[in-house]
């Protein structure tokens, strides 16, 4: 079995953001591009999106931003 793979490729954004729950400005300000941009792309499927954007977006969506963080 491969799990992992595909990671939620039918997805739009916008969904896989809300999972996370960020609005397009917090995910817009960990990613240092406009919220309009993120707007834009909310409607588009993961699997669509350009593979520089898609790499950039694909940890954050996922949650491994959280795995860094200090708690106390």
């Amino acid at each position: 079995m491969f799990f992992g793979l595909g990671f939620k490729d039918k997805k739009t954004v916008k969904e896989l953001r809300k999972n996370q729950n960020l609005t397009a400005k917090e995910l817009a300000d960990k990613l240092r591009l406009d919220p309009a941009d993120i707007l834009k792309i909310d409607d588009l499927r993961l699997r669509d999106l350009s593979d520089p954007l898609k790499t950039k977006l694909t940890p954050i969506l996922r949650g491994d931003y959280m795995d860094k963080m200090t708690w106390l």
